[in-house]
């Protein structure tokens, strides 16, 4: 499984928001990001499309909170990627 471009994308651009419930407890599919104005940890079942991104240690989208934007050119048909040690 993976998540692939259906359309093209220049760095910088938003790819998606990771959208799903709010949850306490890890499991399949969370995705887990500090929250610098409550200092705690926020973490997000996925629910839509963003829920199958793979790791990559030269990843070429990043999170910025629970949006997505490319870091590198992404062609249509190529698998987004990211990296599950990167701290948004």
């Amino acid at each position: 499984m993976g998540c692939f471009a259906r359309i093209g994308f220049a760095v910088g651009d938003f790819i998606g928001t990771f959208e799903g419930a709010e949850v306490d407890e890890d499991g399949t599919h969370v995705l887990w990001l500090y929250d610098d104005e409550t200092g705690v940890l926020v973490g997000r079942r996925g629910d839509n499309l963003l829920r199958w991104l793979n790791h990559r240690d030269q990843p070429n989208a990043e999170f910025d909170g629970f949006d997505l934007y490319a870091c590198q050119p992404i062609s249509i048909d190529d698998e987004i990627t990211i990296d599950y040690g990167a701290t948004p």
